[in-house]
C-alpha cells in the first residue's frame, strides 16, 4: 500500500514557477514508477510527466510541457517533484501524482495503482 500527498500548488502569474511535491508513505517507494497528471474543470485527466522506478533514469513528458517542466525523485525522502517553469494560463488545473508498480511511468491513468488527492495550480494572465 502506498499513500501519496501532493503539495506546492498555488496561484502564480504567467511566466512564473512552482515546484510540486508528491510525498509517499511506504518503505518500497523506490519500486514504483510515478506520474503527474492534471485535470482542468470539465476536462479529462491528462498526462503531464512520469519517472521510472529506482534511480529515475527514464522520464517522459507531454508535448505541452516539454522543456518547461522537470520531474525528479528523491527516494531517500520518498518524494517526487515536478518543477514547473514558464507557466501559462493553460497550465491551470488540479495536479495529481500517481504511483504504479512497474519499471516505467506510462501516460495512461488507469495503469496507476495509487493516487494522491491533488493540488490546485492556478496561473493568471
Amino acid at each position: 500500500q502506498v499513500q501519496l500527498v501532493e503539495s506546492g500548488g498555488g496561484l502564480v502569474q504567467a511566466g512564473g514557477s512552482l515546484r510540486l511535491s508528491c510525498a509517499a508513505s511506504g518503505r518500497t517507494f523506490s519500486s514504483y514508477a510515478v506520474g503527474w497528471f492534471r485535470q482542468a474543470p470539465g476536462k479529462e485527466r491528462d498526462f503531464v510527466a512520469a519517472i521510472s522506478w529506482s534511480g529515475g533514469s527514464i522520464t517522459n513528458y507531454a508535448d505541452s510541457v516539454k522543456g518547461r517542466f522537470t520531474i525528479s525523485r528523491d527516494n531517500a525522502k520518498n518524494t517526487v517533484y515536478l518543477q514547473m517553469n514558464s507557466l501559462k494560463p493553460e497550465d491551470t488545473a488540479v495536479y495529481y501524482c500517481a504511483a504504479r508498480a512497474g519499471v516505467v511511468g506510462t501516460t495512461v491513468p488507469h495503469e496507476y495503482n495509487y493516487w494522491g488527492q491533488g493540488t490546485q495550480v492556478t496561473v493568471s494572465s
